[in-house]
This record gives structure tokens, sequence and C-alpha cells, in this order.
């Protein structure tokens, strides 16, 4: 990571000549600097006439001579010709990132670790639970702590209070850190590519409930985790980042489960950096992660 502020784009369109020349010229006619750059050409299915181009430029902000917005407004005329799908942010702009948790508490520590040594340059304006069992441990680090319990009964209300906080506190990003329910379709769909889930298993294995059970009953030799966007069909959205570990027949249940927090721990970590980076740009149901 740069030490100075700088811009990122990101981008997608329909692959074509001159993409790169396009971009790269519109920077350069206004003496931006350019600190690095990703490019990806996806192929096109079958029957589809072109492929799709990816993109990501990070700009170095005082090389140009105009403010953030006047630098989206310029190069949307850019964007229009070339059909893109796009986006520019600020390195000094801080995301803010709303915790889900239940009562698995490694991610949750990991996560709060990593804020607090400034490692995820992030704001957490407060965590969610459906279990009060954190709230000192939240509380202690200046986090307000919203416990919004989830039963048969109140499924609607719950979920209206947490999309109500995510609202109020103006979250950016909402990660599920092992937090056991699964979020009604409506959320799902109100944040597209904003919810990010650790799925403690390597998908598209051993999906819901229980995955090391399933994977020990399976006599599997490797276990992983799977960080992925949250869509309303369960555990099957864009997948960000995974990791595995090998394991063996000595191996139990309780071995698996403290073997795969570890993984969990570091792939939420690192999925959640790859899209605060704005490093993870989609692709139908797939991912372009430029690491």
């Amino acid at each position: 990571m740069h030490r100075e502020r700088f811009y990122t784009l990101s981008a997608s369109c329909p692959d074509r000549v001159g993409i790169v020349a396009r971009v790269s010229g519109f920077i350069s006619a206004h003496q931006g600097w350019i600190l690095e750059t990703a490019l990806h050409a996806e192929q096109a299915d079958e029957g589809e006439d072109a492929g799709r181009y990816f993109m990501r430029v990070e700009i170095r902000a005082d090389s140009l001579p105009f403010t953030l917005e006047e630098l989206r407004d310029r190069f949307r005329p850019v964007a229009e010709e070339l059909e893109m799908e796009w986006k520019v942010t600020d390195s000094a702009a801080k995301k803010r990132v709303v915790i889900l948790v239940s009562q698995q508490e490694h991610c949750l520590y990991d996560l709060l670790a990593r804020w607090q040594s400034r490692e995820l340059n992030i704001e957490i304006p407060c965590v969610i639970s459906n279990h009060d069992v954190f709230r000192g441990f939240v509380e202690w680090h200046g986090i307000r702590f919203h416990h919004v319990p989830v039963a048969p009964g109140n499924k609607a209300a719950a979920y209206a209070e947490v999309r109500r906080v995510f609202e109020e506190v103006r979250g950016d990003v909402m990660v599920l850190a092992r937090y056991m329910q699964i979020l009604p379709p409506e959320l799902c769909v109100a944040y597209p590519g904003r919810i990010i889930n650790i799925h403690h298993s390597f998908l598209p294995s051993f999906v819901g409930a229980r995955p090391y059970h399933q994977a020990w009953a399976k006599g599997v030799k490797l276990i992983g985790a799977t960080c992925h966007y949250v869509t309303a069909d369960l555990d099957q959205g864009p997948i960000i980042e995974q990791d595995v570990i090998r394991i063996d027949h000595t191996d139990t249940v309780d071995d698996m489960v403290r073997y795969g927090k570890d993984i969990e721990k570091t792939v939420l970590a690192r999925g959640l950096r790859y899209h605060l980076e704005d490093r993870v740009l989609a692709c139908g149901n797939k991912t372009i992660v430029f690491r």
C-alpha cells in the first residue's frame, strides 16, 4: 500500500481495442501519475460476441489539478464511450465496516485486533449480534454494540432493525464474522456486493451447517474456508478468497474445527482487505480479484 493519497479507478466494460490507451491517455492528459495498474480480459461465453475487460488503476491524488468529484465528472464521458461499469474511490476515505457475529469469537477478535493495530484502515461504527455475549468486549474497544435477537417469530422485525442500524451508521460493508443466521433475500438484494461472509468450508463443498462434520464423515484430506459475497442463494455468492489445510485420518472433528478457525480468520481478513481496496470486480457469479 502506498503512503501517498491516491484515487482508485475500478471498471469493467465490453472488450475492444484501445481501452487501456483511452483510459491512460485521459489520465496523462491531466498530468496524472499512475501508481499501479492491473488488467484482465475475460473470454466470452459461447454464443456471445465479445468478452469483458477489467481494470484497476491507482492514481496519485496530488498529481491531478482537480478534486475527486471533478475527476468523476471529467471521466464520465470516457466511461460512457466505453460502456463501462465503474467507480472511483479515495484512499483517504475510510470504509465503514459493520460486523455481525453470533457466539463464535475468533473472527470478531481478529478483525478488531487488525482494526486496533491499523492493519485494516477502517472505521467500525458498530457490531450487531443475535446474542449478548460480546457486549462487554466490543464496548471495551469503544464500539457500539447492538443486540438484535433473532427468533422464528420475529425474523422480519429483527432484520428490519439490522438494516435500520446499518443505514443509520452509514455502513459501507456488512461482514458476517461467523454470524450463524441466514439473511433474508430482501436484505441480500438491498446490498449486492456489500455483504461479506466467511464460510467454514471450501465451497462449493459442504454448504450449510456443520461443514466440518460433513467433511469428517466424507474422509476428506483437505479442509478450508471461503470468503464470499452473500446472495439470496445460501452459500452460493461470488467467491472472493479461499484457503485450505491438509488433514489426515487421525484428525477428529474437534481438531478440524480448531484448524479451521485459523484459516477462517486469515481468509476473512484477506477477502475483506481485497474488497476495501477495490480489488474485487464482479464477473457474473465469479469475481476478478486483483491482488
